[in-house]
């Protein structure tokens, strides 16, 4: 162990961890204790964390062995009041020398603009980092983002699984802590089935490699990284292995020494669709498809073992009996499903509520086709946008999509096409639940996307309308999602709609009637795409995006338009000036306050300056007005250069503020004019300058 520092090491052994929360446990594990000894101010080096099914560690390189000492200082009473005319301390300099532990003497005396006063100064020796140890661990352990905490046996302590052991170790020295009802040691276990002896850790440095003789890859990293070499080796010989990312994390954390074992499928189930078949093999069984060379999908699947089987034969009859099942059940319902045809499935909708105030999922799909027509006919997707939407959500009534919640929508797009239904029917049926999750493909066909933005529109306004929108982290209708997925799709496929009529739309359909609630929807909607625009990363600030968002434009693509005319304007070496004016304009109108109902009365207009500005402003608000109704927002921005000038005479020779009360709101109200038509791409008042 160095003289000045030594290594911390803390391991959890527990039984089977959730493994769809294994990483960001583990994550926030390292981030508490790191985060812990950085507020205790003890130097330390890098970490790294350790996550396996049964055990979350971390590893802190050279942790100080103490706190640095730091100086206190505590001011105590007036000096005034410390010392009678002798000199000799009062009371109050007495009571404050004995809190601080020392004689009056030894107290200074601080002077300051306001007085002088008792103070105690010293130097605090740091605490060490093993007195500091239990409380970092501790805090750590429960701030981790855990939803329900379990106790076990006879503990009164909680965590999200049994803790079966603690391993402490500061430099090769047990930190003698209490962890969760457990002594800590340095004693951990190896893989559940190949090492049956204990693990006795010598080091923070020896543990990964201790470790993986007893048959476990501690770090997630790595072993994530051997498990998708492994799989995709073993599919080589057919195809290519489809390794899913999710998959891939989720196997990794439910085991600690992986070993691919290849099996097979009759071949008879890929005459189902090749989604069930990955959703059975994939989703279910948790198991690797593989691809074959031509891009059609084999009867071949990867699965990872956790053990090294004497037997490999068996592991592999074993997989394969469970999976075949499966396969049988997912064709049996589609033989069961394709009896009746979409519209029979449909009918079935009025017994499935979509949400108790708002109806079952029939009248759910009423709303929608209106809203949907609506939208289909002002960007030209045709006449079976009607179709397309009385099917929609027939798929939600099959047995297969009753098992494979994640083929909603899928399975739709099948089953239309076996009946008859046109390929553009069908596809839209898919494509209105697209972006199904951040990243995923949007809809493609002008159908599906005005089947997509009415069904999220429905749902966001209906949710809204009966009060419960998203609170903190709980957003149990998705509707965080369906508003960034209704963003992206007007953005992306440059639609330009008129959100704000379109929620009015459906919110007069809603059964539940909520005043304001356009307002509301359209500021959820805006504070997504804040973040969205913001996401970008394209130059746009947070004060450009709310300039063009303060006027509450209707269409998304109209903001963007803005936005990015806005941002060439700033390029402009006078648009500083000119936001700077604004702002001035709109600090005076802030404190005057005047209403619209004042109108420039020109028989007032007295001074040269003040002339001047109102002939200008009539001159070039109809240029900027009208430039900016045909979109051409760049143009609209650049005449408002015409401005500069006479609203700077104006400020100059001008006193806005007259004692004359006509004279005074006559120019109050040539300003807000001013101020209406600088604002009219955006509100140059939120900029800087």
């Amino acid at each position: 162990m160095n003289l000045a520092n030594a290594d911390l090491l803390f391991e959890l052994l527990t039984e089977e961890l959730p493994p769809r929360t294994l990483l960001s446990l583990s994550n926030a594990l390292t981030q508490g204790i790191v985060s812990g000894l950085d507020k205790a101010c003890v130097a330390h080096g890098k970490s790294r964390s350790f996550a396996t099914p049964r055990r979350l560690a971390v590893w802190v390189r050279a942790c100080a062995l103490r706190a640095p000492d730091r100086n206190a200082e505590r001011r105590g009473p007036p000096v005034s009041a410390s010392f009678d005319a002798n000199g000799a301390p009062m009371q109050a300099a007495i009571a404050f020398a004995k809190s601080c532990h020392v004689a009056v003497g030894e107290l200074e005396r601080l002077d300051t603009d306001k007085g002088a006063w008792l103070v105690y100064r010293a130097v605090e020796s740091g605490a060490t980092t093993l007195s500091l140890l239990g409380d970092i661990i501790k805090q750590a352990i429960a701030a981790l983002p855990i939803a329900k905490r379990m106790r076990w046996g006879s503990n009164a302590a909680e965590f999200v699984r049994p803790v079966r052991g603690v391993v402490l170790l500061f430099g090769a020295e047990v930190v003698p802590l209490e962890i969760l009802g457990i002594q800590a040691g340095r004693v951990t276990a190896g893989h559940r089935f190949h090492t049956k002896r204990a693990v006795t850790i010598h080091s923070a440095k020896s543990y990964e490699a201790q470790l993986a003789r007893a048959k476990v890859v501690a770090d997630f990293a790595k072993r994530r990284e051997r498990i998708r070499a492994g799989v995709l080796s073993f599919g080589a010989g057919v195809g290519k292995t489809l390794v899913d990312d999710q998959l891939l994390d989720e196997v990794t954390a439910l085991v600690e020494w992986p070993v691919p074992v290849a099996g097979q499928f009759e071949e008879r189930f890929l005459a189902l669709p090749r989604e069930v078949v990955v959703a059975t093999v994939q989703g279910h069984q948790r198991y690797f498809p593989v691809e074959r060379s031509d891009g059609k999908l084999s009867n071949w699947f990867v699965t990872v073992s956790n053990i090294e089987s004497r037997d490999p034969i068996k592991v592999r009859e074993g997989n394969e009996r469970v999976v075949r099942p499966r396969l049988s059940d997912a064709a049996f319902f589609k033989d069961q499903d394709l009896k009746i045809n979409l519209e029979a499935h449909a009918a079935k909708l009025t017994g499935v509520i979509f949400q108790t105030k708002l109806g079952n999922y029939a009248e759910k799909t009423r709303r929608v086709k209106i809203l949907a027509e609506t939208i289909g006919a002002r960007i030209s997707a045709g006449p079976e946008v009607s179709r397309a939407a009385e099917l929609a959500k027939a798929d939600l009534m099959t047995a297969m999509v009753g098992e494979f919640p994640e083929l909603q929508g899928t399975m739709g797009r099948y089953y239309a096409l076996v009946q008859g239904e046109s390929a553009a029917v069908a596809l839209a049926i898919e494509e209105h639940y697209r972006p199904r999750f951040a990243g995923d493909a949007l809809p493609a066909s002008r159908i599906g996307q005005a089947l997509a933005l009415a069904d999220k529109i429905d749902t966001l306004v209906g949710i809204f309308a009966i009060d419960l929108k998203p609170t903190g982290t709980k957003d149990p209708f998705g509707l965080r999602r369906a508003a960034l997925g209704m963003l992206r799709i007007l953005l992306e496929g440059k639609l330009n709609l008129d959100v704000y009529e379109l929620i009015g739309i459906s919110a007069m359909a809603q059964p539940v009637q909520k005043t304001q609630v356009a307002e509301e929807v359209y500021d959820f909607l805006a504070e997504r795409f804040r973040g969205l625009l913001l996401e970008r990363n394209d130059g746009s600030t947070t004060e450009m995006i709310d300039a063009v968002l303060t006027g509450r434009p209707h269409s998304p693509l109209e903001v963007d338009a803005r936005l990015q005319a806005l941002k060439e304007f700033l390029q402009h070496p006078d648009a500083s000036v000119l936001t700077g004016l604004n702002k001035r304009i709109a600090n005076i109108l802030k404190k005057a306050q005047i209403g619209n109902e004042v109108r420039v009365d020109t028989t007032s207009l007295i001074e040269p300056a003040e002339i001047r500005l109102h002939q200008v402003l009539a001159q070039i608000s109809s240029q900027v007005l009208e430039a900016a109704a045909a979109g051409h927002y760049s143009l609209s921005l650049m005449r408002l250069m015409g401005l500069r000038a006479s609203v700077d005479d104006f400020f100059e020779h001008v006193m806005v503020m007259d004692e004359h009360l006509v004279r005074r709101n006559n120019r109050l109200a040539l300003l807000r004019d001013v101020q209406l038509l600088l604002g009219c791409v955006a509100d140059l008042a939120r900029l800087p300058g």
